[in-house]
């Protein structure tokens, strides 16, 4: 059995994770209109990538007898002004999820909820990962400034990345 205290922050950041989803598809949406199909491409996966893991705080809440409860999706930001600035978003709302996750692990620590905590540990790890690819691609678009061979190259290579098998 789930408590009520972990059971509504469950709830809450399964939807920050779909958020998370309709946000990255919306900055894919952004690169799409702007023939950047790489950029699009790695936006898509990450949307995809965020789905599923809002499906694992869905799954494992049915899984503790808790009740999945959705609510409204905000309407993401669509427009910006610079890949620079899509990416600097991008690691703002990495750096917002990870503090979440840290949260959720601190109520399931108080709880004395050791199975959460325990799932909580895997968002914990893919979190330094996040935040690290974005850090790295930001890192790529300052040394390209405004060379557009550099862009090229860059989209060529986030073009190039494929989604990992879902696992939910």
């Amino acid at each position: 059995m789930i408590s009520a205290k972990m059971l509504k922050v469950l709830n809450s950041h399964l939807n920050e994770e779909f958020y998370s989803s309709y946000l990255y598809l919306s900055m894919a949406a952004y690169f799409e209109a702007r023939n950047l199909k790489g950029l699009a491409n790695w936006f898509r996966i990450q949307s995809s990538e965020e789905q599923l893991h809002g499906m694992k705080f869905f799954n494992f809440i049915l899984q503790k007898g808790g009740k999945v409860t959705l609510s409204d999706i905000a309407a993401p930001k669509i427009e910006w002004k610079s890949i620079q600035e899509v990416f600097a978003d991008t690691l703002k709302h990495e750096q917002k999820i990870s503090g979440l996750i840290n949260k959720l692990v601190d109520v399931a620590m108080i709880e004395k909820d050791y199975a959460t905590n325990t799932f909580l540990q895997w968002f914990v790890t893919e979190q330094v990962e996040e935040e690290a690819n974005v850090e790295e691609i930001i890192q790529k678009i300052e040394m390209i400034g405004d060379n557009k061979s550099g862009l090229y190259m860059l989209d060529n290579e986030l073009g190039a990345r494929v989604a990992a098998p879902a696992v939910v």
